[in-house]
């Protein structure tokens, strides 16, 4: 992997994206035709790529256990434990694809920072931009509640009840309409991180989270529960712990992506020296030392940016995204896909 490139190439995304989430008034239907510096035949070259190849943000999990995959230019991808099954390059075509999601009825969602959300219920693709009653064409992240609604978010919030969408934005109490996680916790409060900090929606009114200070954090990129009941959050500062009373500072590492694996390890990527730090690392938090003052950590893989999406498989291993790609560990050995 050439490093340089992909810190370069990260950096340029990460930026090119911040910049449209602070933008409240873009226009709803005139989709980017911007590539991030791929040429045509790049482009063409990543969506017709048998294995993910370019920057994966999300990795989930499909109903039956199969491995999700959202790779940008890439397409969406399925992992059945032999072989990768590109779900979009054929269908869809060519777009900057960033979160996935299988519902409970099965259908697939495939949320795009260019073109809206696309739907394959196994037969046909619904397409979903603003002109149906998405808040914007700006997705980044897919979630479905208890009750089956799928929530959307990117620049503002969208709810679709399997009919109609209801769409909310700081007009409604979100302290900032840049949306990177979405999460039901036990009580049913969904939890939305957003560039100005975390919050929670209980179905009428969103409550905005801040430190002891009354100071708001800052670009949050991901929001968890813990077997505890805890929450969970990542910001440009490092990773932190709220039990529903305070907040703890649980270290200095930045958090892109979080989870808990089953044995009640806290899995996290991210810069090991936020904001802006040049060596990311995927990192594992002993769930014996969780709610000590200095949990242990135990730096699995370092170096150049980045480390994105996580995700843990049926066999207890833990697939994450990069800069070029997914990853594959086992508990002993890295599987470079790409490779």
């Amino acid at each position: 992997m050439k490093y340089a490139h992909v810190y370069v190439l990260f950096w340029m995304l990460v930026f090119h994206t911040s910049c449209g989430q602070n933008q409240t008034n873009v226009p709803q239907d005139n989709f980017s035709k911007e590539h991030n510096g791929y040429s045509e035949s790049q482009l063409k070259e990543l969506a017709t790529s048998k294995v993910p190849k370019s920057q994966v943000r999300h990795v989930k999990q499909a109903r039956n256990g199969d491995i999700l995959i959202a790779a940008s230019w890439s397409g969406a991808f399925r992992y059945d434990g032999k072989s990768f099954t590109n779900l979009t390059s054929n269908k869809i075509g060519s777009h900057r694809f960033w979160d996935v999601l299988e519902d409970r009825h099965g259908n697939l969602w495939f949320a795009s920072t260019d073109s809206g959300v696309y739907n394959d219920n196994g037969k046909t693709f619904q397409h979903f931009t603003t002109r149906e009653g998405l808040a914007n064409n700006m997705v980044m992240s897919i979630y479905e509640d208890k009750g089956g609604n799928i929530w959307f978010g990117g620049n503002g919030l969208s709810r679709y009840d399997g009919k109609s969408f209801q769409n909310f934005t700081t007009k409604d109490g979100l302290p900032n309409n840049g949306i990177k996680a979405i999460m039901e916790d036990k009580t049913g409060k969904l939890w939305i991180a957003t560039w100005d900090g975390p919050c929670f929606y209980d179905g009428k009114t969103f409550t905005v989270l801040k430190d002891k200070d009354g100071k708001a954090f800052k670009n949050v990129w991901s929001i968890i529960e813990d077997k505890k009941g805890s929450i969970w959050f990542g910001d440009a500062g490092g990773l932190w712990r709220y039990d529903g009373r305070t907040f703890t500072k649980v270290s200095q590492r930045g958090a892109y992506a979080i989870i808990e694996d089953e044995k009640g390890n806290i899995w996290t990527t991210g810069s090991i020296n936020p904001p802006g730090g040049s060596v990311w690392a995927l990192s594992r938090y002993d769930a014996k030392s969780l709610y000590n003052k200095k949990p242990a950590v135990t730096e699995i893989l370092s170096g150049p940016p980045a480390f994105l999406g996580l995700s843990e498989a049926n066999d207890g291993s833990i697939w994450f995204g990069s800069g070029g790609g997914v990853h594959r560990y086992d508990g002993k050995t890295f599987t470079d896909f790409k490779k």
